[in-house]
């Protein structure tokens, strides 16, 4: 679908083409100038409203684009989960069936036959002690095996909820798909012209990025010698640099900290990468210029879409969460991801990036 898309935006941006060709076939013939002046006005007008439509157009594709990876990415992620917690509430079944079938075969003479072999009142009570653990011990066992089950039913709904999501993104993009293709059966259009066209917007995007990256990237080098963090408490594998911090509301950190939990691994680098992302967003005239309005953009972080941010925010973000969100609008930025804007499940990304916590992190779309 992704590519079918790209094909038919390519195909839309060339109507601008065309236009530019009828203003240099306009008839002078006995038309005088002012007339002339007016027509060549009003194609002028026509074409400025296409060219923005198109851009609008490109730019909810692309969008779209990224959402359904985004969003695939995430629903690979909580099978994995729940396939991990399939595998422990089957252990924890067979356990309970085994000592369910040694009492069962054994019955209570062998209960009883533990007291009656004391030697004195004080092994009488050690061993009727003992076989009061024994029967704690099940009661616990059978305890955290209905919590095992209620961990898989919320998986499921949750793993549920993103299909829904999946489904309805894939429904809109069909519709966006057929009115684009209506549009390009009724404009005469020229491909290798639009191309062109196309190639030079994103090389001008890309440049302005990479610019924007090697800006960063001399800015971090520049504060690695006196800002350098990297102990053993803080995780392995990354370097922490300090970039000047920042002030923001109460609602807005438990926001940052909430995202931070659905989207990272909860160890201090994993929360500090993806930190580093949202915060280097905030920064850039690209996106949003805050936290609130970084996380929940159109499209860009799938707990937002399913709602699981909702319920972090609902019963507390964590300690761990809190302190990188703290440390990152304080200034602090993983070294590794400095000039990173994007990440996905390293599980589906199939793309060049760094890998920190299963998440894969890129400077570009």
């Amino acid at each position: 679908m992704k590519l079918r898309l790209k094909h038919v935006g390519r195909a839309l941006v060339s109507l601008a083409c065309s236009l530019t060709l009828v203003l240099s076939v306009v008839p002078v013939h006995a038309e005088d100038k002012e007339s002339l002046e007016s027509k060549t006005s009003d194609l002028k007008g026509q074409l400025a409203g296409i060219n923005n439509e198109l851009l609008s157009i490109s730019d909810e594709i692309s969008t779209n684009e990224m959402q359904v990876e985004v969003t695939n990415g995430e629903i690979q992620r909580t099978k994995d989960s729940l396939a991990e917690a399939e595998a422990n509430e089957a252990k924890q079944y067979e356990d309970m069936k085994s000592r369910i079938k040694y009492m069962y075969e054994t019955g209570n003479s062998s209960l009883l036959q533990i007291l009656f072999s004391a030697e004195d009142m004080s092994d009488f009570l050690n061993k009727a002690d003992f076989i009061q653990n024994i029967s704690d011990y099940d009661r616990d066992m059978l305890l955290e095996l209905q919590k095992t089950q209620k961990k898989i039913s919320d998986q499921k709904d949750t793993l549920e909820a993103q299909q829904n999501s999946m489904q309805q993104l894939q429904t809109d993009l069909k519709e966006r798909q057929d009115e684009l293709v209506k549009k390009a059966a009724a404009t005469s259009t020229d491909l290798n012209t639009y191309n062109a066209k196309l190639e030079k917007l994103r090389a001008d995007e890309a440049a302005r990025l990479a610019a924007e990256a090697q800006a960063k990237a001399a800015a971090a080098a520049e504060a690695v010698a006196a800002n350098v963090s990297n102990t053993p408490g803080r995780g392995s594998g990354g370097t922490v640099i300090n970039t000047g911090g920042t002030s923001v509301s109460g609602s807005e950190l438990d926001i940052f900290a909430a995202i931070l939990d659905c989207e990272a691994m909860h160890d201090y680098n994993s929360m500090l990468a993806v930190a580093t992302v949202i915060m280097n967003r905030v920064q850039s005239p690209s996106f949003p210029n805050s936290i609130s309005d970084v996380v929940y953009a159109y499209g860009q972080f799938e707990p937002v879409q399913t709602g699981r941010i909702d319920t972090v925010l609902s019963n507390g973000p964590s300690d761990l969460a809190y302190s990188v969100a703290q440390d990152a609008i304080s200034g602090a930025r993983l070294a590794e991801v400095a000039d990173c804007y994007f990440f996905l499940y390293a599980g589906t990304a199939n793309r060049p990036g760094v890998n920190i916590g299963n998440n894969l992190f890129f400077p570009s779309w």
